[in-house]
């Protein structure tokens, strides 16, 4: 009998989930990595310039586990343009090569749309089936919006449950509910059931909610383990918080056809948004970061946090840029550089003065209004 295949690819937060899904679907069996720990951090870094950010050490260590376990192709995703991301998946294939890992390496490139994923089907299987493929393409883009749809909820939950840790087991039911269902039809009523599950979490609606949006690099904005799960930490202070950039968001960009689009995309309004202080695009998330805090502030949100990792320019620069968007957004901006020297004690102070600031100053505000009226 012939062997089936095994791919792998780098965790970025539960993107696995759409990734695995879509590889079942044509034939191909997921070989999910151990979820990122220190040891992946340690395997990565060993193995890494010193120099290069977070993500790659990250990556490199989840490929090298993942041959390590017995897969036979490691899958990267890569981009053109002025990002170092475009010169990565050369740079890991390399280093593999260099550790004696005997690795098929298949890239998926960036903004090539649902071509750019036909085509990485095709490559990978080595056949030519346009409706299986399809509607495995279908099939992960679905997945990967119901999940962040979770994911919301969960943070609605987490910063208003009254026994804590309920939401995230609620949400852990849920996502084992998704992750089962392989069929068009059946994820329907997956979602029914996964939703069912998180609303059973009780909660004090009553609760003084503070509301932060996260920006910044994507990979650390949704990894748990890059950020040092800052959503559950901020939960756990009474604050709701809200990823701007996340997966879904970045295939309206990127993957999904125009005429399948609803209203504005996260690329167009940072566009919009961003030209007062930034007039192009230098690379990495920088031009959308920009254009999150201008965003928050407008809609009047408590506080906006940037993530992002040690060494990437890019980010660098939007944050330069922040104090000259204080002329325009009072917004409070918290940076916050990630890396793997990073320690889990003098983070967790920095989040706990943000959120005092951001209380005080909400009701601060409150009372003026209060004594105006």
């Amino acid at each position: 009998m012939k062997k089936e295949i095994k791919v792998s690819f780098p965790h970025m937060g539960l993107i696995y989930v759409a990734w695995s899904a879509a590889l079942r679907k044509v034939g191909v069996e997921p070989y999910i990595p151990p979820y990122t720990s220190k040891k992946t951090l340690s395997l990565g870094t060993k193995h890494s310039p010193e120099a290069i950010c977070l993500p790659y050490k990250l990556i490199l260590g989840n490929f090298v586990e993942a041959l390590e376990g017995g897969a036979d192709y490691v899958a990267m995703i890569t981009s053109p343009g002025i990002c170092r991301l475009g010169e990565y998946g050369k740079c890991i294939k390399n280093a593999l090569h260099d550790l004696g890992y005997d690795a098929r390496y298949i890239e998926l490139q960036l903004y090539d749309g649902i071509n750019g994923m036909y085509r990485f089907l095709k490559e990978l299987t080595g056949k030519n089936k346009p409706f299986t493929f399809i509607n495995a393409i279908i099939l992960a883009i679905r997945k990967v919006f119901l999940v962040d749809d979770l994911e919301t909820k969960l943070a609605y939950l987490r910063a208003r449950e009254i026994k804590q840790g309920d939401a995230e087991k609620a949400f852990n039911k849920a996502l084992k509910i998704v992750e089962q269902e392989d069929s068009q039809f059946g994820l329907k009523r997956a979602k029914k059931l996964a939703f069912k599950e998180m609303d059973k979490v009780k909660i004090d609606k009553n609760r003084e909610v503070l509301n932060v949006d996260i920006t910044g690099e994507i990979f650390l904005v949704c990894d748990p383990f890059s950020n040092q799960n800052i959503e559950k930490e901020l939960g756990r202070m009474g604050v709701q918080v809200r990823k701007s950039l996340t997966v879904s968001s970045f295939l309206k960009d990127a993957i999904i056809p125009k005429m399948f689009k609803k209203g504005e995309t996260h690329l167009q309004r940072a566009n919009r948004l961003a030209k007062p202080y930034l007039m192009r695009d230098i690379g990495g998330d920088a031009l959308e970061s920009i254009s999150d805090v201008a965003y928050a502030d407008e809609r009047g949100i408590d506080g906006i946090i940037h993530i992002s990792p040690f060494t990437c320019m890019p980010e660098i620069m939007s944050q330069n840029i922040f104090p000259a968007m204080r002329e325009n957004c009072k917004i409070p901006i918290l940076p916050l550089i990630m890396d793997e020297q990073t320690g889990k004690a003098g983070y967790l102070t920095r989040l706990e003065a943000f959120v005092d600031l951001m209380r005080r100053r909400k009701r601060k505000k409150a009372l003026e209004e209060t004594q105006n009226c």
